[in-house]
């Protein structure tokens, strides 16, 4: 596939699929994020893989931040601009109070596109139009479902999703079941930019594992972030039933001693020996726990497009998924997938992994299927595509 302006570079080392040009540059200004690199969620590592790419088109990023998570100093990285604003570091208000400010900041700044990601801040859209902004924004899924929120939060973030999409200029969808629901909720057509991942090299190393006393192909593995959409539990305690004889449990993602959810979750591993908690993990370390994995489970009840999943798969590794809509776009074989809550079925399928009774496909073809439909280079091309939509009104 051609890129805008010329082929797309083929170097692996490379970050950018575009070519400069002198044509005329397009100022886009994203919010809805806490940072990156390496800031733990969905939406920041989406963030963390797609502007780098629009950075060496005909765009000019900048990447409204919050200071709290953003390293104090850091002002560029890989072509990509970053302006850190402050936020108040309490939830429920952090996102409302700093999109607030963002959108004050662009409506100063003028840029050619403003890009909202989330349904959260997306409650600021009217506000940018209001001030003349020309507004993209992304729904990575219905967020009220999320389980932590209350009701006052959940009737905050149906009004986002309501005034996000129905005041933007254009709109993004993560996938087919969050396209079908904004068309039937509000009558809006967008444009479906999946999720992605890069496909990576396998490393042979396995340092990091013995560093958790973990054995190559002998460990289950979720990576999340620690909420209780996630569905931690189920999965501790499908472990347990599972009966799994010289395997672990390994849990990756940021703990935090002083929440409720993380504090259940310490207290079933520490009544297990077979429960590992690894804390957040990146680069060299998150690749070896990723490749070495006996399975890969995800047993949330709530998700955009799952981007660890697709991880997971870029790796060829096996996978196990629950059986909601955003997983099952994902097309894996039904034998992959369990109800979601089940912990007795998900035991079963567990069990059934350890003694070899699932056929998985091969992992070559698995990391095939991800770089053909997953491809960071085709969606920041239909990103661009979108910006130049939104540019023509």
């Amino acid at each position: 596939m051609e890129g805008r302006g010329g082929a797309r570079a083929r170097d692996a080392d490379s970050w950018r699929i575009f070519p400069e040009t002198d044509g005329q540059i397009m100022k886009v200004f994203v919010l809805g994020l806490r940072g990156f690199p390496k800031v733990e969620g969905g939406v920041e590592k989406h963030a963390e893989h797609l502007y780098p790419l629009l950075a060496g088109s005909d765009c000019e990023i900048e990447v409204i931040v919050r200071r709290e998570y953003h390293p104090a100093g850091l002002e560029s990285w890989r072509g990509v601009r970053f302006r850190s604003l402050w936020a108040p570091k309490t939830g429920g208000v952090e996102a409302f109070v700093h999109s607030f400010i963002g959108v004050l900041y662009a409506a100063l700044k003028r840029p050619d596109i403003l890009h909202i990601h989330a349904i959260g801040p997306a409650v600021m859209t009217p506000v940018a139009r209001l001030f003349g902004l020309r507004v993209v924004v992304t729904h990575h899924g219905p967020d009220y479902d999320r389980e932590k929120w209350g009701g006052g939060a959940r009737a905050l973030l149906r009004l986002g999703e309501r005034w996000g999409m129905g005041f933007s200029t254009r709109n993004i969808v993560i996938s087919r079941v969050i396209h079908d629901l904004v068309y039937e909720k509000h009558r809006r057509q967008s444009a479906i930019i999946p999720n992605g991942v890069e496909l990576p090299g396998i490393p042979g190393a396995t340092d990091v594992l013995g560093r958790f006393s973990l054995e190559a192909g002998r460990y289950v593995l979720i990576v999340s972030r620690l909420v209780p959409e996630k569905r931690h539990m189920d999965l501790i305690r499908a472990f347990a039933d599972a009966g799994m004889t010289g395997w672990k449990l390994a849990i990756v993602g940021t703990i935090d001693p002083g929440n409720k959810y993380c504090q259940e979750i310490l207290a079933a591993a520490e009544g297990s020996g077979g429960v590992v908690l690894t804390g957040f993990q990146s680069g060299d370390a998150l690749s070896q726990l990723y490749a070495h994995a006996g399975v890969f489970v995800l047993p949330s009840s709530h998700e955009g497009l799952p981007i660890a999943l697709l991880e997971a798969l870029s790796y060829g590794i096996p996978v196990l998924a629950s059986d909601i809509p955003a997983n099952l776009e994902v097309g894996l074989p039904e034998a992959q997938y369990f109800r979601l809550g089940d912990v007795r079925g998900l035991a079963e399928k567990l069990g059934q992994v350890n003694e070899g009774g699932i056929e998985f496909d091969s992992p070559e073809n698995v990391r095939e299927n991800i770089r053909k439909n997953y491809n960071w280079g085709d969606i920041a091309e239909k990103t661009l595509a979108v910006y130049q939509e939104a540019m023509r009104g």
